[in-house]
């Protein structure tokens, strides 16, 4: 059957377009203006000081990395239920992942939990927004403050905080917007984000100096301040055109009328899906600020399992509707049995995934199903993708 409603889609207006074809009437298409213009909103919208525009979030992400400046081998604390592209920047600049669990309830990780997973390798904690929801990222700036003061007089070594607001934008954590606590910050605007460029992303952040690299990086290691083919750092072609940004600046003006639209279409998935036992629901608010819906996921019930949520999957794609499966727990990946980090790590005692550690992780990792969720879903919409939810599970049901 052919697909009648996807998973994610962007929504583009008119005035977008007339934003994109207004900077194709100009000779300026990459290094322009409107990169700049794109910069200056996003540190409006966010409270930022700096902003700094790549192609893509992982991007952003890498250059954070490099920014800090971290020796080979350190320890990286991260979730393991969250998009590859971290485990990707983390082996590829050689440094070693320590995952920690989510928590007992939602998709987040804990301060609790990444307090208890620093250790004297510490050296960088990635605090993941995921889905949109709001990790309490000011307790583990707290944690940290108190780690570096004790640390710093021991070792020297300090404690740095990314935060990966990659599908966020707009959530917030007791009313300031997320990606503004640490060291950097990242947002990504990938089609199916709240805002979308295309492909792009951008690194956030306070310091002048990790703002500075990240320019000089993105743009094959040149330094704006010597001639044009001087080079300074090792960088690479991470540049985003202003067509991108055109669309960008256009976007992020109603960047606000979104994330109320979603939470709107968040409300309407709940009310649909109450009478369906066998999930469970997220929930609409968070204690410690506001969600930015990214998707809507739900969990099946503990009495089901891994293949039963794929066979669900593939009964909702029979009917129509697209469904995704995030995330893939990064303690299980497969380059982690071959990769060199890994494997150094292994010997040396650090042990890179346990399952008993990590137990709720592949519990809502198996058992998470993301339905369809974009800016134009209508009602009638999630009431055919709640029916056919709850179609697909009866079936599975009279099979098993």
């Amino acid at each position: 059957m052919a697909l009648r409603i996807p998973l994610a889609k962007p929504e583009i207006t008119d005035l977008d377009r007339e934003a994109v074809m207004e900077v194709l009437r100009t000779p300026h298409l990459s290094t322009g203006p409107t990169v700049c213009e794109f910069e200056r909103a996003i540190c409006d919208y966010t409270g930022s000081t700096y902003a700094v525009v790549v192609n893509s979030g992982t991007s952003a992400l890498q250059i954070a990395v490099k920014a800090l400046g971290l020796e080979a081998g350190a320890e990286v604390v991260l979730p393991s239920f969250t998009f590859s592209a971290l485990l990707n920047v983390i082996l590829h600049e050689g440094l070693r992942p320590k995952f920690v669990d989510i928590g007992p309830k939602g998709f987040n990780t804990t301060p609790e939990l990444v307090e208890a997973a620093i250790t004297n390798r510490t050296r960088l904690v990635l605090a993941v927004h995921t889905f949109g929801f709001p990790l309490d990222v000011d307790a583990i700036c707290s944690v940290l403050e108190g780690r570096r003061a004790s640390r710093a007089r021991r070792t020297g070594h300090t404690i740095h905080l990314i935060e990966d607001a990659c599908e966020a934008l707009g959530a917030e954590v007791r009313r300031r917007k997320v990606g503004v606590f640490g060291d950097a910050g990242l947002f990504a605007f990938y089609p199916n984000k709240q805002i979308t460029t295309g492909e792009g992303g951008v690194l956030i952040t306070s310091d002048q100096q990790v703002a500075a690299f990240a320019r000089r990086l993105r743009n094959q290691g040149r330094d704006p301040a010597l001639d044009w083919d001087q080079h300074t750092d090792v960088g690479f072609s991470y540049r985003v055109s202003d067509i991108n940004c055109a669309l960008g600046i256009s976007q992020i003006a109603r960047v606000e009328a979104v994330v109320e639209k979603r939470q709107k279409l968040a409300e309407s998935y709940d009310r649909a899906l109450v009478k369906i036992s066998e999930i469970v629901r997220p929930p609409l608010s968070s204690s410690v600020g506001r969600i930015s819906w990214f998707v809507y996921s739900v969990r099946l019930a503990a009495e089901f399992e891994l293949r039963d949520r794929d066979r669900i999957c593939e009964a909702m794609l029979r009917k129509g509707i697209a469904t995704g499966r995030y995330f893939a727990p990064l303690h299980r990946q497969p380059v982690l049995r071959t990769h060199p980090v890994a494997k150094t790590a292994k010997g040396s005692g650090t042990h890179l995934s346990n399952s008993l550690a990590l137990s709720q992780t592949e519990f809502v990792a198996d058992r998470v199903i993301a339905l369809p969720f974009f800016n134009e879903l209508s009602e009638a919409e999630i009431q055919e993708v709640c029916g056919a939810l709850d179609e697909s599970i009866r079936e599975l049901r009279r099979k098993t």
